[in-house]
């Protein structure tokens, strides 16, 4: 496959846009994924009587760390001139700018019950803020500067999961109109852009071990589409419920299947991918078998809320022997130096 790869093209798309250092936006990842099993939580503590100390937990820490990663990147985007639009276009790292009014929306979902009078008033202007960067990003993938190898999963971000993430948003709201016309924009893109980059994943090189990660989004899509359609229709169980659902078990299946892969990947943070997916995927899980019930479906329900919880529970805890690790390195290195 490496040698369908127009001679120095790679090369020129790899090195001419190196982002400028700061936080990096993949690491937003980490408020998300931990938001998403807060809503998870959130599912469970309605429709299963789980406890709610869960998900107020996992929305509290998530929401800290999105206000100091956002004000970080902020603060140091306006030193650095121009660092917001490098990133943007960036090939690896420009949808990845979508995950701060994403995770504001996931946020602001929950908490818009404590405000109510000021949630439908924050949820547009995040709504506004994803709808935004999601145009400027299909803007520049469309202005022919994008080549075919720099095409991850994770382009699903912005305008695929963020569109049906708004959806529910704009339901918490009750602006149903709104968020049918939010769910029509993430179908519309699932098949658009889907179809591009599952055609590079399929014949194309491998995606490099640091975004490998983002093979877990695959299922995403259907896992918080799936979420958006039960927010627009009220929790009731349909056609429309059921084909998410065999799209959600099939891209599970997937990643039960890519497993070996995974394992041949040297940790780091770019794992903070496997969460929210995990996590959205239990939450859609949960709804799915309240709607759809059958015998047993309360311990199903609970075993697939232990399982999310421990996939974010083990990157959480290993991403911190990663980052000790990496700084003691770092300042190893600095006392070899002096």
């Amino acid at each position: 496959m490496a040698a369908d790869r127009p001679p120095g093209r790679i090369g020129r798309v790899r090195t001419a846009r190196r982002r400028p250092r700061g936080l990096g936006l993949n690491l937003f990842a980490v408020p998300l994924g931990l938001a998403g099993l807060g809503g998870a939580w959130s599912a469970g503590a309605t429709l299963l009587g789980a406890p709610t100390w869960p998900s107020e937990l996992l929305f509290a820490v998530a929401g800290v760390i999105w206000v100091v990663f956002s004000v970080t990147y902020i603060v140091e985007g306006s030193v650095r001139r121009g660092a917001f639009l490098a990133d943007l276009t960036h090939p690896g790292i420009g949808p990845f700018a979508s995950y701060i009014p994403v995770v504001g929306i996931v946020l602001a979902t929950y908490y818009g019950q404590y405000v109510p009078a000021a949630a439908p008033w924050i949820m547009g202007v995040l709504v506004a803020a994803l709808g935004v960067v999601a145009a400027q990003l299909f803007a520049h993938w469309l202005s022919g500067d994008l080549h075919i190898d720099s095409l991850h999963p994770g382009y699903f971000l912005p305008v695929v999961a963020g569109a049906f993430i708004a959806s529910i948003g704009l339901s918490s709201v009750a602006a149903h109109e709104a968020a049918v016309a939010a769910f029509g924009v993430g179908v519309f893109f699932w098949l658009v852009v889907g179809t591009v980059v599952t055609g590079r994943l399929m014949t194309r090189s491998q995606l490099p071990d640091a975004v490998k990660p983002t093979l877990a989004v695959l299922l995403a899509p259907p896992a918080t589409g799936g979420i958006a359609w039960f927010a627009a229709s009220g929790g009731a169980s349909g056609a429309i419920e059921f084909a998410f659902a065999g799209v959600v078990v099939m891209m599970l299946l997937v990643q039960i299947v890519l497993l070996p892969e995974y394992r041949k990947i040297a940790f780091s943070l770019a794992f903070w991918a496997f969460t929210f997916p995990a996590a959205s995927a239990a939450n859609f899980s949960v709804r799915w078998f309240a709607a759809s019930p059958f015998a047993g479906w309360q311990a199903v329900s609970w075993a697939v809320l232990a399982v999310a919880s421990a996939i974010v529970v083990a990157i959480a805890a290993r991403s911190i022997v990663f980052v000790v690790a990496a700084r003691r390195a770092r300042r190893s290195g600095l006392a070899t130096m002096t």
